[in-house]
């Protein structure tokens, strides 16, 4: 069986966890903290069968090996298109009740810009501003592998949330790899947050900013994401972005 076949069976399942999900209280939670986790969207074989298409270079537009850019170590590749049904649903089921979040930060923080409530819809603005390129990717991470403290902006046009998928299980496929985020206000000393994962796991968090209550309403604080060091094993990680590149 391809590996592309293995996977087949990853929308129906995950759709129906997402589908059934309390969005409500992820809501909640990203308005408290900016951001939110899931548990078991995918089961352990679905994260094989996504692991698996790390092999098939044709499915990627891009290889990244961190060291040679600074960002770490570690490597990871860029989706290209078409995505294959699998994670092109996954990207849309994830979309959809997070633009009305998105709409209710982008109100906080005093900004005009509305998302749109489909992802085709949003992606029609990325692409008509000259972001085409598909950013869904998958992460892998070695022995001494990290992920330096970063955001994932890729052009002006950028949907303020995104998501990941641990798809590694922690204490059996590797150890240390924690996701890491930080959080840095206004003359305040920047506040960092490690967010347990299991495998098949998935955490929503801030792409750039996110609105805090203030004295005179919301301020932006900025928000960083990163894995601290892989001291064993192979962490390997599903990444969803929701506006492409330029």
């Amino acid at each position: 069986m391809t590996a592309l076949r293995k996977v087949a069976a990853v929308e129906s399942g995950a759709a129906v966890r997402l589908q059934n999900a309390d969005w409500v209280a992820v809501a909640d939670a990203l308005h408290a903290r900016g951001y939110a986790t899931l548990s078991s969207v995918l089961d352990p074989s679905k994260c094989q069968a996504v692991r698996e298409l790390y092999e098939r270079p044709a499915l990627f537009r891009s290889r990244v090996v961190m060291a040679r850019h600074g960002f770490g170590q570690g490597e990871y590749q860029y989706f290209s298109y078409p995505l294959s049904v699998e994670i092109d649903a996954l990207r849309h089921d994830f979309y959809r009740p997070l633009a009305p979040v998105a709409n209710i930060w982008a109100e906080r923080l005093g900004s005009d810009r509305r998302y749109p409530a489909e992802l085709d819809d949003y992606l029609a603005r990325c692409h008509h501003q000259g972001q085409k390129r598909p950013t869904p990717l998958l992460l892998k991470y070695g022995p001494g592998d990290y992920n330096r403290q970063h955001q994932d902006l890729y052009g002006g046009e950028q949907f303020p949330l995104q998501a990941a998928v641990l798809l590694s299980a922690p204490g059996s496929d590797f150890a240390g790899g924690e996701f890491v985020l930080t959080e840095t206000a206004p003359r305040r000393q920047t506040r960092a947050e490690v967010v347990p994962l299991t495998q098949g796991d998935v955490v929503i968090f801030a792409v750039n900013h996110r609105p805090v209550p203030s004295a005179k309403g919301f301020s932006r604080v900025a928000m960083r994401h990163g894995v601290s060091t892989v001291r064993v094993g192979l962490r390997m990680t599903l990444g969803i972005i929701f506006h492409d590149a330029a």
